[in-house]
């Protein structure tokens, strides 16, 4: 059972059917003027027409480029040199894309030219709520008179969440916004409010490759790129016509469908929701439980290790994901959850295709726990019965850490998520109601992780303390007081 196409959908049958016939008639340069030329022309203008009308936007807005991640990158960079005479400061939130943070950080980075000597240019990031939704006052305070560019996603890649774009875009007045619509071009309606729009062909049933870059008539922008003929000199290189003619075909049909499709999978999204903490203990849903995609749900299980349970899970028949990338491939904690301050260990992430059946949903369900549980039993731990249904409660504010003095002290160095999580669960019995255990440790995500199980636990998180209080040279102490 397929359930990733937020990371790609399969090829949708009418994209393959115009794939075909686009490679028999649209094969030739549609730059050029003889009869094949023209024709292939013709294809690309008609499906520019097609994206252009699903967008919301001006045929003459709509370029198409390599990929999703393209898109954002010229379209970050592009209206960024456009707008220099204006400045140079970016804003973007805590929860974008890679493709965002990446070309941010570059934007930051001290100039290669200078030697780097010469400062990198100002970026401001907007936190998130424990939902991972961006709040438009906080992202109106971000902006500055020198603000060149503001950057939100129109929905979360990892938890779902939709983004109050149209509130932002109105709070952002003349600064141009990027919207990053590849999660939900499509699906949903476009936002309302953008300048600059990005998506990806993928994402929704067309073929790779392809990826759509809107830029609204008005906004500055300067190729970053050596300047290029085609795609109004925005994107350089040779347009593959065949795969935009099945992208833009496949986009309208797909569209077409969500109006039908969208309520069927909203109600198979909360039957998850609601099932898997009655299912599975120790299980945190995250994302905003109401404005979010209708196909996507995510949660995370403590005392597992996600990429562990995402093998387990292809094993027992179920292709799914991940939004966490706190895994042994790359022992950090997926920036998304970690700005929401969210579970980040055993993330996993159900994204359902167009046409899923109900009955693949229930086997779904039926298989999760006995996976869970078969991956959490050589830990030895006493685990409580699920909870039940609804969403868990935030974890509870942080009291200043009391001093060095602990009951218990953890040894954790060294040791991978979920390890650290695992050892404080395994001897916090060790000492009585009231007492104090320091869990010591330099994995990043027991910052993020220990605080979220004191929270799903009923246990007191009181802060950190310096790992050296404890004889320690690296990392950091984190206290918990055993409540019960």
């Amino acid at each position: 059972m397929y359930f990733d196409v937020a990371s790609t959908a399969p090829l949708h049958p009418v994209a393959r059917q115009a794939l075909t016939a686009a490679l028999d008639e649209g094969w030739a340069d549609p730059a050029r003027l003889y009869r094949s030329g023209r024709q292939a022309r013709m294809l690309l203008d008609a499906a520019r027409e097609t994206v252009a009308e699903v967008l919301g936007a001006r045929a003459d807005e709509i370029s198409f480029t390599a990929s999703g991640t393209q898109a954002v990158h010229l379209g970050m960079l592009g209206a960024l040199a456009g707008n220099r005479r204006r400045g140079s400061h970016l804003v973007h939130s805590a929860v974008e894309h890679s493709s965002v943070l990446h070309t941010a950080e570059r934007w930051a980075s001290p100039r290669p030219e200078s030697g780097g000597e010469t400062a990198g240019d100002p970026v401001t990031v907007v936190p998130v709520d424990r939902y991972g939704r961006v709040s438009p006052e906080a992202f109106a305070a971000a902006l500055r008179p020198d603000t060149a560019l503001a950057v939100l996603q129109s929905a979360n890649h990892e938890v779902g969440t939709v983004q109050p774009v149209a509130e932002v875009a109105e709070r952002c007045g003349d600064v141009p916004l990027l919207v990053d619509a590849a999660q939900s071009a499509g699906r949903v309606d476009v936002p309302a409010g953008w300048s600059l729009l990005a998506a990806s062909a993928h994402k929704w049933g067309g073929p790779a490759g392809v990826g759509v870059l809107a830029v609204r008539k008005g906004v500055r922008y300067a190729s970053p790129l050596p300047a290029d003929e085609r795609e109004r000199g925005r994107v350089p290189g040779y347009v593959n016509v065949p795969a935009i003619v099945a992208a833009a075909a496949s986009l309208r049909a797909v569209r077409a469908e969500a109006e039908r499709e969208n309520a069927r999978l909203h109600a198979l999204v909360e039957r998850i929701r609601a099932a898997v903490p009655r299912l599975v203990p120790e299980v945190e849903v995250v994302g905003d439980p109401v404005r979010r995609l209708p196909h996507l749900v995510t949660f995370s299980c403590l005392y597992v290790d996600g990429e562990v349970l995402l093998t387990e899970l292809d094993r027992a028949g179920f292709a799914v994901s991940s939004g966490s990338s706190c895994t042994s491939s790359t022992l950090t904690p997926s920036h998304v959850l970690a700005a929401m301050g969210v579970l980040t260990e055993g993330n996993v992430r159900v994204s359902l295709p167009f046409g899923a059946a109900e009955a693949d949903v229930e086997r779904f369900l039926a298989v999760l726990p006995g996976v869970v549980a078969g991956v959490r039993a050589p830990l030895g731990l006493d685990l409580p019965a699920p909870a039940g249904a609804g969403e868990p409660e935030a974890a509870p504010e942080a009291a200043p850490a009391p001093g060095p003095a602990a009951g218990l002290v953890i040894d954790a160095l060294g040791k991978r998520c979920p390890l650290p999580v695992i050892e404080l669960a395994k001897r916090i019995g060790d000492v009585p109601p009231g007492g104090t255990v320091a869990v010591l440790a330099d994995d990043e995500a027991a910052r993020l992780d220990i605080p979220a199980w004191c929270g799903m636990r009923g246990q007191e998180y009181l802060g950190e303390a310096p790992a050296a209080d404890y004889g320690a040279d690296r990392g950091a102490a984190y206290l918990v007081r055993r409540t019960a």
